[in-house]
């Protein structure tokens, strides 16, 4: 959010938001999971067999509703993807909120490194956020 600001761009409600962080973790402990880091569907593909590949990663631990927010943020994924994730490990309670914490994120992100295209997107989440 700096450096969005730095950059030109005012998020209204930035200041609500971050006092408003500690309501999106309530009873939601994850234990830090690796993570891929930026797995959007142009990092993942499949060989003739249906063996899946991921690749160019910027891995940490974190959250595991980070990677799998982010595999929604820009689309590409099939919807048994989801359901085979949500039965081999249900999301916890709050994800579609934390969803878009975590997105929004990823939206700023490109606002300063591709520009203004991504502001009103970044301040509909918000919104949302604060609804």
């Amino acid at each position: 959010i700096n450096m969005a600001r730095y950059n030109g761009f005012i998020l209204n409600g930035a200041d609500r938001l971050f006092q408003s962080l500690p309501g999106y973790f309530e009873n939601h402990s994850p234990w830090p999971s690796l993570l891929h880091g930026d797995l959007w569907s142009g990092n993942a593909a499949f060989d003739q067999n249906g063996q899946a590949f991921i690749f160019d990663p910027c891995c940490y631990f974190g959250d595991r509703e980070t990677d799998l927010a982010f595999t929604e943020f820009f689309g590409g994924y099939p919807s048994c993807f989801y359901a085979s994730y949500q039965d081999t490990l249900p999301y916890d309670s709050g994800y579609d909120k934390r969803k878009t914490l975590y997105n929004l994120y990823h939206c700023l992100n490109h606002y300063n490194l591709f520009g203004s295209s991504y502001a009103a997107q970044a301040q509909a989440m918000t919104d949302e956020l604060l609804s």
